[in-house]
Parts: C-alpha cells; structure tokens; sequence
C-alpha cells in the first residue's frame, strides 16, 4: 500500500489557491423510468440503493473533450484568466477521447493555448483531489503559476446497458478550476491520498490495454466495458474514505466539526451517508447532487465544487473538505480554505 502526503507550512512554498470554477453536462437526462425500460430495475430500486434519480449521457458526437473544453471555457471566465496565459493543462479521466493524444492536448488545441504544458492524470474516481495534490506541487515549486485543472468523463461510452448494478450508476459530465499563487488567506490547506493495488479487480476496464489487446473475441465478451464488485467496493470505500478524511484534517490542524462543507465524490448516497457518520459531520454541511448527476467520476467533485459556488454555499474563509475513491484502488482527501 503506497501514501503520497504533503505537508502545509514549509517555510519557502507557495500558497496556492482556487480562483474560478465551471462545469458542463450534456443535454440528454436519463431517468430511472428510463431505465426501467432497459434493464431490470425500478425507480424504488435505484433511489434506495444509490440515491440516484437521473443522470446525463453524451449523445454519439459528444467526447470527452468537449466536455472538459466547455466546463474550461467556463471556469477561465470565472477566473478573469485567458487561456494563454495558462502555464498548464491537467485532464483527469478514465474515459479519454483516445488513448493518445492526450485529452488535455485536445482541450489546449481547442482552447488555443500555445506551448502550454499539457496531460492527462488517471486515476478514476479520486482523479480531481489527485490532480489538487498535483497542481499544489507544481505551483508551490514555483515553476509553474496558473494551471487548468479539469475532471471529465463520458462514462456511458464504456458502460454495459444490460448490466443493472454499473448502468444505474454511471454518468456523463465536466468540471475545471483554475488554480494560482494565493495572495490572501485562501488556499489549500492540506492533502492525503492513498492507494492499493491488489484490489484493483474490484472495480476495471478489462479490455483494450496490453494485456486484453481489442479484438473481435474481447468485444463479443464485453471486455471494454466498465466492470465492478459493488458489495465489495461500499465496504472499501467507507474505510479508505474517512480514514483519508481524518488524515487531511490531521495535517491541516483541523476536527470534523471545523469543516463548513463536506463535498464527498458522488459515488452512492450510501457512501457518502456512512462516511459522513463516520467523520461526526453533520448532514447540513454535506454537498450532494447525485440524485440529479448520478456518478461522474473525476468530474464530479469539480462539478459540485461549481454549483456549491453558484449557490452561493461557499463564502470567503470557509474550510472545504474534499473527498474521494475509486479504482485502482485509489482514495484521497483534501482540506482547503475557501
């Protein structure tokens, strides 16, 4: 098991902070009535055991970059920042336009910014909070500035509509933030991630890599699509969750009961639920909007990042807890003042 943990504080770093925010869905919503139609399942079904009630999915002309272009578009204008003036383009996706170029490079095409460092990060559903502990290296280095860190997925691309237990979870979705130098009191407290490998059957995409090479046997098997133990997942989850949680407000100096909002990765309100009793944060202070965005993964933490902002839910001075896990396995947490 292999942790990565960075420290606040150290005289000489650079403070870093969030400075603009945007998000993007496509336009098709997929209900659970929907659903019903598809697969074996009901709306009762689908609420109790994930809290999701609909989800968005990308039409056939739509990849992921477009969606990471258009929640970018946004956040850079949330910021007041041109995207040239940009030292750095960070994508975190499981389901990338192609396996190479790069979706960040797609996005710095269509963005227009020139010999700007561009890549992408996977790793799944914690892809965001790991690009957080990411760009707070690479600024507070003081190498890079500005950066452009983006979570977008298009899950419906590799999922199975005749699996019930995948097909009523995954979703469709972007979020950005634009991240620089903090010159006041805002900034990114604190981080924790974690991860552990031979687990990673749990939760796979078993087809088109190395070891499953694309041929006509691979996808008569439905090898490229999206596979999950999700019994076994909640269990996991609950635990590399708050533990990672509780190590991030350790290092920042901080107790459940500081925490303004809690934005947990919307995987399974159930999840998020036990997590939360777990942490002694009340249900007040938690974000979710998975009832109405189903799970995005890397994309869904920016996404509720954006709307708790357009809300009006995050104010100066308020302490954020971020909070995620997926394959790989893959967990972390991060702790930031607003």
């Amino acid at each position: 098991m292999a942790q990565r943990n960075s420290v606040p504080g150290k005289t000489g770093v650079k403070r870093v902070k969030i400075i603009g925010t945007g998000s993007a869905v496509p336009d098709r919503v997929l209900t659970n009535f929907d659903l019903e139609k598809m697969v074996e399942t009901t709306d009762e079904w689908i609420t109790e055991r994930t809290g999701i009630k609909e989800r968005h999915i990308a039409d056939e002309k739509t990849a992921t970059s477009d969606l990471a272009l258009e929640a970018a578009q946004k956040a850079l204008k949330d910021s007041e920042i041109e995207a040239q003036d940009l030292d750095a383009i960070i994508i975190a996706t499981s389901s990338p336009d192609m396996l190479f170029p790069s979706t960040a490079c797609l996005v710095q095409s269509k963005l227009g910014a020139k010999k700007v460092l561009a890549f992408d990060l996977l790793a799944a559903c914690s892809g965001f909070v790991y690009g957080l502990e990411m760009v707070k290296g690479l600024i507070s280095s003081g190498i890079y500035k500005t950066i452009l860190l983006i979570g977008a997925e298009t899950l419906s691309k590799i999922t199975d509509y005749t699996d019930r237990t995948t097909c009523v979870i995954l979703a469709d979705g972007a979020g950005a933030c634009v991240l620089t130098v903090s010159d006041d009191e805002s900034e990114i407290l604190s981080t924790y991630m974690g991860s552990d490998g031979s687990l990673g059957d749990l939760i796979s995409l078993p087809g088109g890599g190395s070891r499953l090479p694309t041929s006509h046997k691979t996808v008569e098997q439905g090898l490229h699509y999206l596979k999950m133990n999700g019994n076994e997942l909640f269990r996991h989850a609950v635990r590399a969750m708050s533990s990672a949680a509780e190590k991030a407000l350790e290092r920042a100096g901080l107790q459940g009961e500081d925490i303004n909002l809690f934005i947990p990765h919307q995987a399974n309100f159930r999840i998020i639920k036990a997590t939360m009793d777990r942490l002694g944060i009340s249900m007040e202070k938690v974000f979710v909007n998975i009832e109405k965005y189903g799970n995005t993964s890397a994309a869904s933490i920016p996404i509720c990042l954006d709307e708790a902002k357009r809300e009006g839910k995050l104010k100066r001075g308020d302490l954020i807890l971020l909070d995620a896990f997926g394959s790989g396995l893959t967990w972390g947490s991060v702790v930031l003042r607003w």
